[in-house]
């Protein structure tokens, strides 16, 4: 009796676990940046001109312009570290910071939120390449305590 001689080679994870990773990762952050899509530009100023929304429901719109302003801050910094790289949030968060002081004392989690997701779309090393003293440092805080 014969054994079959099929070479049985494992090379590592399958496909079907390589796509549950990745929809691991990117799952969340697409559910979380889903809801601030709706919000294509934000009045900073503080004038009377509205947010230009491209939702069109009512019941979406009211819930986006009802957001603090730290959330939809954040939420647009995220999406465009990962669009761009967290240099680019980073200046535009001390840009938002010194346009509306009010925002500064958000911008301690603001930047440890954007040091967290560098992290994950970058890994370590590269995230903590573009750390700089934006909110005393605390962008290289997130990166750190989500590498630790």
């Amino acid at each position: 009796m014969k054994h079959s001689t099929t070479p049985r080679t494992h090379r590592g994870p399958g496909p079907a676990r390589r796509v549950g990773r990745t929809l691991a990762l990117v799952l969340p952050v697409v559910l979380v940046l889903s809801g601030t899509l709706a919000v294509t530009r934000v009045n900073w100023s503080g004038g009377s001109s509205t947010s230009v929304l491209a939702a069109s429901s009512e019941d979406v719109s009211t819930r986006a312009s009802s957001r603090a302003p730290q959330d939809v801050l954040r939420d647009r910094l995220l999406l465009e570290l990962q669009e761009k790289n967290p240099g680019v949030a980073l200046t535009h968060l001390q840009q938002a910071v010194n346009g509306r002081p009010s925002l500064a004392k958000h911008c301690v989690s603001i930047a440890r939120a954007l040091g967290r997701a560098a992290v994950r779309v970058y890994g370590p090393a590269r995230a903590q390449s573009y750390a700089r003293p934006v909110c005393d440092t605390s962008f290289a805080s997130g990166v750190a305590t989500q590498n630790g």
